[in-house]
């Protein structure tokens, strides 16, 4: 008799969730699953891919069910952090870009791990990341999206005067709106950011940059860390190891606390909730 549990349902997949419109470069990421259960998982990350951005819950409905069969790929634990931040759980955004960088040893989302701290009402751990992150020297990209998080945790802050300075060193400094190339989408996003703090700031400069953004703006422009693609199919034997659905099921997130990323934000965390005492100053790393 078989004993091995079904996989959870998910939701229905809809006809048009072909696997084949996966990206052939990531099939090897399901190479461990049985045939059909790599199908399975295939169609709801193309489902979670195709609606991230129109239909975000939906989306993350799909991720998680991909989740649910196979927990211990770091393709399908990206999918479902990059669902949940569109959605806005962050908590839970955060958690599995964590998972996926950890299980990957892909460091990237380091902005949008700062950003879910800052959306959890953390920013100073978030301005932490945000440091931490710089100080390693990313691309230019990269940057200007830790800018614009580190411009938010400031505004979270209530010092709109620092935030305001990080926002123009990022432009170039001392910024006017015809001078500013707004073909370029890094620094427009910056501009777009410039504009909307002086406007709520009542700064007499607000009404030209916001016209300019007006003038400037393509139908766009959603958060895009350029990191969101998502598996394709496996060409897969289907003799491949029978116990794969059972196995990927289960939590694979037993040791995850033991790593020093999460260490080091619960940690600080738990500092600024007051729920332990500061380190020493002289302890090491202080």
């Amino acid at each position: 008799m078989d004993r091995t549990p079904p996989a959870p349902a998910g939701p229905l997949l809809p006809d048009w969730a072909d696997p084949r419109d996966l990206d052939p470069a990531v099939r090897a990421g399901l190479r461990g699953l049985d045939f059909r259960n790599a199908e399975t998982v295939a169609r709801h990350l193309v489902v979670a891919g195709t609606l991230v951005d129109e239909d975000p819950e939906q989306a993350l409905a799909h991720a998680r069910a991909a989740r649910d069969r196979a927990s211990r790929i770091a393709l399908v634990r990206e999918a479902v952090g990059v669902a949940a931040y569109h959605a806005g759980d962050y908590a839970e955004a955060s958690r599995e870009l964590r998972a996926y960088r950890r299980m990957s040893g892909d460091q990237g989302y380091r902005a949008v791990l700062a950003d879910c701290e800052r959306a959890q009402g953390r920013p100073e751990v978030a301005l932490r990341l945000v440091r931490e992150a710089l100080a390693e020297q990313p691309d230019r990209d990269e940057t200007v999206e830790l800018r614009l998080v580190e411009a938010g945790a400031r505004q979270d802050l209530g010092e709109e005067s620092a935030a305001r300075l990080v926002l123009e060193g990022a432009l170039g400094g001392r910024p006017r709106p015809d001078g500013v190339d707004w073909e370029d989408e890094p620094t427009r996003r910056l501009a777009v950011a410039y504009a909307d703090l002086l406007t709520a700031t009542d700064d007499p400069a607000a009404d030209a940059w916001q016209e300019a953004v007006a003038a400037a703006a393509p139908e766009e422009d959603d958060v895009a860390f350029g990191e969101e693609e998502l598996p394709e199919v496996p060409d897969v034997d289907p003799a491949a190891d029978d116990d794969a659905v059972a196995a990927d099921g289960d939590d694979a997130d037993a040791g995850d606390d033991e790593l020093d990323f999460d260490a080091d934000v619960e940690r600080e965390v738990a500092e600024l909730l007051g729920e332990v005492e500061p380190p020493a100053e002289d302890e090491p790393g202080h």
